[in-house]
């Protein structure tokens, strides 16, 4: 699968989706902090669908 999330992108989706993950277990204690899931894999793996869908890509284009 190729990549099309550059370096800092999944960096700041790796994090978002950690603090949100957080959320579960102090802070407001919602089930939503759930949704972190999302960021947090396409963040480990570096690949987006949505970034896929519309033809987006933060990651530099290899020669």
């Amino acid at each position: 699968m190729p990549r099309n999330e550059g370096l800092i992108d999944r960096a700041l989706r790796i994090v978002l989706g950690l603090v949100l993950i957080s959320l579960v277990f102090v802070g407001p204690q919602s089930v939503w902090g759930w949704v972190g899931v999302v960021p947090l894999v396409t963040g480990l793996v570096g690949f987006c669908p949505l970034y896929a869908m519309f033809g987006l890509r933060t990651c530099p284009v290899r020669n």
